[in-house]
């Protein structure tokens, strides 16, 4: 609308996965120099608090070159190390980053435009919904946060999504298949294909019902069980929690807590993981102290006891935590099982 003064009703985008969209623009204006209109988000099936609310974007010309993105009314700023984007800058992750600079590219070079542009995401309703959140506890202040990695809600009903895994499961185990490698989401599977040299073709995404899906996979057959996952999921196993949705409740640091305590009487170290905003801050913190492995090894135990007791005694059931950080370690704990476990999907090369 910008580059071209004159109103536009829909817009075509790629979302990061590469998926197509059509979508229909709300609230469009435009000036000389700056234009805005509004998307309203679809949730589908999930329960999110931000389902229906309208995600402005704003464009305006600039003397630079490139494309800037901040964020504006409604979207959070960024207060405590460890997440996606850095201190005092607004809550908008990577992919979405990448993905807004790539359609603003892609139509600036359509309309041979060479300038600069700045983008500014706003959602006036954020401010008030952020309170319903876990944002303020993660460090994101003044608004809600424009995350994910695909820029597709995947079905999160409860019972909708543990039916699709159960017959997912059930698609899978009659073909004979009795191992069952199991991951929350993309995180889990893209580190099992890219990390750990695993074919993942048959992985079964379980998202945060992991308690449902092992409780599924035995019903089906299954035998022998992997789940990769990563720390911010799979933690909340240490404290018996098997459905991770935040919306079930958090516990990620106070888990961490409690398995540090063992190895430290240090109480500002324990107050500072306390104030964590994510696990890869709180790791940072026990890989300074030099006891980042022993705390791993104790939350190992409690992950591997939550597992076990979930499946019977003829089940084979393992386990392997992962954070993306290389520098903290890449794979941080693994059951004993894991490696044995992992020779059915191991690609040869």
């Amino acid at each position: 609308m910008l580059l071209r003064q004159s109103l536009v009703g829909t817009v075509s985008l790629d979302t990061p996965k590469g998926l197509p969209l059509s979508l229909m623009l709300e609230d469009c204006a435009f000036t000389a120099s700056q234009a805005r209109c509004a998307v309203r988000k679809d949730a589908g099936d999930d329960p999110d608090v931000t389902s229906g609310i309208l995600v402005y974007a704003t464009v305006r010309k600039t003397f630079g070159k490139g494309v800037t993105i901040d964020g504006g009314v409604g979207v959070g700023r960024v207060t405590k190390p460890g997440l996606d984007q850095p201190i005092g800058a607004a809550a908008i992750n990577s992919s979405p980053r990448r993905m807004i600079t790539q359609a603003v590219e892609s139509v600036c070079r359509a309309r041979g435009y060479e300038g600069g542009v700045e983008v500014i995401i706003s959602i006036p309703e954020g401010v008030a919904l952020a309170s319903r959140t876990f944002n303020p506890r993660m460090g994101i202040q003044g608004g809600i946060s424009i995350l994910g990695t695909s820029g597709i809600v995947e079905p999160m009903s409860n019972q909708a999504l543990v039916d699709t895994i159960t017959l997912e499961l059930r698609q899978l185990a009659a073909t004979g298949e009795r191992h069952l490698l199991l991951s929350p989401g993309n995180y889990g599977r893209d580190f099992a294909r890219d990390k750990l040299g695993l074919d993942v073709t048959h992985c079964v995404s379980c998202a945060n019902f992991i308690g449902d899906a092992i409780d599924a996979a035995v019903s089906c057959g299954f035998r022998h069980i992997l789940l990769v996952g990563h720390i911010g999921k799979l933690v909340k196993l240490g404290i018996g929690q098997t459905n991770t949705h935040s919306a079930s409740g958090d516990g990620r640091m106070e888990t961490l807590l409690t398995c540090a305590l063992p190895h430290t009487d240090d109480i500002s170290l324990l107050r500072a993981i306390a104030d964590c905003a994510t696990t890869d801050a709180a790791l940072t913190l026990l890989q300074a102290d030099g006891i980042k492995d022993a705390v791993m090894t104790t939350l190992g135990a409690r992950i591997e006891d939550t597992l076990r007791r979930r499946v019977p005694c003829d089940v084979t059931v393992g386990y392997l935590m992962f954070t993306n950080r290389a520098d903290l370690g890449g794979v941080l704990i693994q059951s004993d099982n894991a490696s044995e476990l992992m020779h059915h999907w191991r690609i040869e090369t």
